[in-house]
């Protein structure tokens, strides 16, 4: 199935109380929400309707590379390029380059659908990305909750860099998110320098104000922070979570073995919006693993194909 997609173009999703609103421009994940007896809604991901209305990245897609690649600049195979340098923050490059991109619709249905989109390496080699590749991402609820998975598939010749990450903002019903607790299952974060790249150091969280793995109130802390060494339970996934016992509200979020790091984000620099939710950002790469492809960078073969899921689920306590 294919339709004319602007930034407008939405699509709603339903599962007993559960809803979503998600846009085959980019493959957003724009709500996530329950319905309420009452008609009221509960935000469980923050979000937005209409493309004009996003803040912050809220629910964007982030491939081929999540978060920052330093001064835009990496080497593969002894070769260097030269990505554009979009971020605000400095002369870095972000978060890939298919969240402002119109996918399309391949599959959908009252509970799912799916995005995919496409390109050759003469499409962005002028950008600093010479590489092509087939990408999917597809949105589902059920009974558990949201699941998102994703496949990565190299279309070309050579090897390719490849990352993946996603950009949700979570709300556990709080007016600033200074209120709520989080629990982040991750050994260490990187060290960034005054442009938000990192220096190249892995620091421990221990003894520090940013071990969150055990549950620890939000408060005043400004999270700009990836985090790696992520902690795994008995079946291999990842959890983070975010709650508020006044409110009786728990948010999970389960990452596979795909992903190795997860970006967390206070929104601080939010216009008209700061602290609203917190961004709990799952990657299979830590920022700038272009540079430091020992940080999960995939290296993609050709005709392979890389696959991986995060699940989000809500409960009261």
């Amino acid at each position: 199935m294919t339709n004319e997609t602007t930034p407008d173009t939405e699509i709603a999703l339903a599962c007993g109380q559960q809803r979503a609103l998600v846009s085959p421009w980019g493959a957003a994940l724009r709500r996530y929400y329950l319905l309420e007896e009452n008609g009221s809604e509960t935000d469980i991901v923050w979000g937005y309707a209409g493309g004009a209305h996003k803040k912050g990245g809220q629910g964007d897609v982030l491939i081929p590379f999540p978060g920052r690649v330093a001064d835009g600049r990496y080497c593969f195979d002894g070769q260097p390029f030269q990505l554009e340098r979009n971020d605000k923050e400095g002369p870095n490059a972000i978060h890939g380059f298919v969240r402002n991109l119109p996918w399309t619709t391949q599959q959908a249905d009252s509970e799912s659908v799916a995005f995919e989109v496409q390109w050759e390496a003469a499409d962005y080699a002028s950008r600093g990305y010479p590489f092509s590749l087939a990408v999917r991402v597809a949105y589902r609820l059920d009974r558990q909750g949201l699941i998102c998975s994703f496949a990565v598939h190299n279309a070309g010749r050579e090897a390719a860099p490849v990352g993946v990450g996603f950009h949700p903002y979570f709300t556990v019903g709080t007016a600033l998110v200074n209120e709520a607790e989080a629990r982040i299952p991750a050994s260490g974060y990187l060290e960034f320098n005054d442009r938000l790249a990192p220096t190249g150091k892995v620091l421990d969280v221990k003894g520090t104000e940013w071990d969150f793995r055990e549950r620890r109130r939000v408060g005043q802390r400004r999270f700009n922070h990836c985090y790696v060494g992520l902690a795994r339970d008995a079946d291999g996934m990842a959890r983070a979570t975010l709650q508020h016992q006044a409110s009786g509200r728990r948010i999970e979020v389960e990452m596979d073995r795909s992903f190795s790091a997860i970006v967390v984000y206070t929104g601080d620099a939010i216009v008209d919006a700061p602290r609203r939710a917190l961004a709990i950002e799952p990657m299979t790469c830590a920022t700038d693993a272009f540079n430091h492809p020992e940080w999960g960078l995939k290296r993609l073969q050709p005709d392979e194909t890389f696959t991986g899921r995060y699940l989000v689920t809500h409960r009261l306590l």
